[in-house]
């Protein structure tokens, strides 16, 4: 007998014949993953690249941390309200549709960011260029996690899918220990705009490599209606209609003042401590901390219901970030960083299995991107504050940043929890959809 564990997070006792114990190597052994796997990890690499070279370039001509993090706040900002509608199209149209046409414009806009910061233009000019820029990032994340739902939602397969979502969190973790490093590594030893140059490279190539591969992009809205015979009777919805997608997103924004707070906060640091090239380092153990944790995660058949797991997550990203703003010596932040990370990982990972449980496959992807954008906005305005804060009080304050956003987000998980669960007998209660699912249990 073995313990596998379902959509929803349970676990159950079954013949290890008839369903084998979830694990990565039956999860990279699915037909047709690989396809979208490779050239996925090329185009989400730049992701992680994009604000910390933002805010090195924009520091670098303008002198000022302040700014460079409103720069990349707008950038943030409108990536968190472009990314569901992106998100809607590409469940609608399909995510060909939607990249071949974003990658392009995101090119372009990142080449007219850094021509524009060069030049020494004014704040509202670099403003104008960061809204597209931040518009059109390509949601690869959600759109390879649509994709392993896609292979993986029927029969046994459905089992894997907590391991598929922690082994994506693994792999965007994986990019934001090697990002920030890259980026920082160009700008610093090539050229300020280098870490820039390479990220709106590599989106576009990573793209439309990964827009190439068909045979694994999800059907798309209108092609399961026309197979359904209730079509008539599922008027399309928003992701967010589901009760439970506000309530992770209000979660993942907490996430994003993580993220944010911290790649200003110890790049404020390393300037202090005379070190400029050390906040790559630091904000790449960060990072690791993160990937080894999404590891464990994904090996682990769960006992304790998504919902649960969640808030103990969390509970624990907001302890250890709590510390931060005390630490003064590298070491001693680098190794709270890590712990910081350790505890990301799991409260990401069951965010996203939650959103299996709660949300039917027609408006998946969308639901991904509204807390991919959530983490996006979340980013951004840590990234302001915590850029305000390190110029007028040093890098201490700006690691309050991640204190407050996660606090406030642990206490809307603990008082609308109940949202976390699919009402009624496995059905999703949202308006205009109707999908079975499993109950969570706690």
């Amino acid at each position: 007998m073995s313990h596998t564990v379902d959509t929803a997070g349970r676990t159950s006792d079954t013949d290890t014949a008839a369903a084998p114990r979830p694990g990565y190597g039956r999860l990279l052994r699915t037909p047709g993953a690989w396809t979208f796997l490779l050239p996925g990890f090329a185009a989400r690499q730049p992701f992680a690249m994009l604000t910390i070279g933002i805010v090195l370039l924009v520091e670098h001509t303008s002198g000022s941390y302040g700014t460079a993090g409103a720069v990349a706040a707008v950038t943030g900002v409108s990536m968190a309200l472009f990314a569901p509608q992106g998100g809607k199209l590409a469940d609608r149209f399909g995510q060909r549709a939607v990249l071949v046409p974003g990658v392009l414009v995101h090119a372009a806009s990142v080449t007219a960011l850094i021509a524009l910061a060069l030049a020494g233009a004014p704040l509202w000019a670099l403003f104008a260029a960061a809204v597209p820029t931040g518009a059109s990032v390509p949601q690869i994340g959600p759109m390879v996690r649509s994709r392993w739902a896609a292979v993986l939602g029927k029969g046994n397969g459905s089992s894997l899918l907590p391991t598929a979502a922690a082994f994506e969190s693994v792999t965007d973790e994986f990019t934001f220990v090697i990002g920030p490093v890259l980026a920082t590594a160009l700008a610093t030893g090539v050229h300020p705009a280098a870490g820039l140059i390479a990220e709106g490279a590599l989106t576009l190539v990573g793209g439309l490599l990964f827009a190439a591969q068909r045979g694994t992009q999800p059907r798309t809205a209108g092609q399961r209606h026309r197979d359904a015979a209730d079509a008539p009777a599922r008027p399309r919805a928003s992701a967010l209609s589901v009760p439970g997608i506000p309530v992770l997103a209000v979660a993942f924004l907490g996430i994003g003042s993580v993220f944010g707070g911290m790649q200003v906060s110890l790049t404020a640091f390393a300037e202090e401590i005379g070190k400029p090239g050390s906040n790559g380092v630091l904000y790449g153990i960060f990072a690791a901390g993160n990937m080894l944790a999404g590891i464990v995660c994904g090996a682990v058949a769960w006992k304790v219901g998504p919902r649960r797991r969640l808030l103990v997550a969390y509970a624990a990203l907001t302890l250890t970030a709590s510390a931060l703003w005390a630490v003064h010596s590298a070491p001693l932040l680098a190794g709270l960083g890590l712990l910081v990370g350790l505890c990301i990982a799991p409260a990401l990972i069951t965010g996203y299995t939650l959103v299996e449980s709660l949300v039917p496959a027609e408006a998946r992807t969308e639901a991904f991107t509204w807390l991919t954008g959530a983490v996006a906005l979340g980013q951004a305005a840590a990234v302001t504050v915590a850029g305000q804060l390190a110029d007028a009080h040093g890098a201490s304050a700006g690691f309050l940043v991640p204190l407050a956003g996660t606090a406030l987000a642990l206490a809307t998980l603990v008082a609308l929890r109940s949202r976390l669960s699919p009402k009624g007998p496995g059905r999703v209660a949202a308006r205009g959809m109707s999908h079975r699912v499993p109950v969570t249990v706690d």
